[in-house]
């Protein structure tokens, strides 16, 4: 099992990004997949889920309305995608299979992002 994140990197408050993150390995249409994220100082924090089929999604409260998690089961890819960015989100986001963070087996390397002007 692999995943591999890209597409972090520095944005302004209030600007966007894209992380991808590849699956291979495994059936990646079988698993809900989530992503994650470090935060300097404060530890991991759950960001949300999607399940199998890209059908269903759930969000932490505070990415709730600003980042949107997708999949596209045919290139074996997850995306998450990042918008009205804050500097809070600043951290390094993980891509893992399965829903929640006591449910993840495999997880990315991570990619960082950081939100500054």
């Amino acid at each position: 099992v692999q995943l591999v994140e890209s597409g972090g990197g520095l944005a302004q408050p209030g600007g966007s990004l894209r992380l991808s993150c590849v699956a291979s390995g495994f059936t990646f249409s079988r698993y809900a997949m989530s992503w994650n994220r470090h935060v300097s100082g404060k530890g991991t924090e759950w960001v949300g889920q999607i399940n199998s089929d890209g059908s269903d999604t759930e969000y932490a409260d505070f990415v709730k309305g600003r980042f949107t998690i997708s999949r596209d089961n045919a290139k074996n890819t997850l995306y998450l995608q990042m918008n009205s960015l804050k500097p809070e989100d600043t951290a390094l986001y993980y891509c893992a299979r399965g829903k929640y963070i006591s449910e993840n087996d495999y997880w990315g390397q991570g990619t960082q992002v950081t939100v500054s002007s």
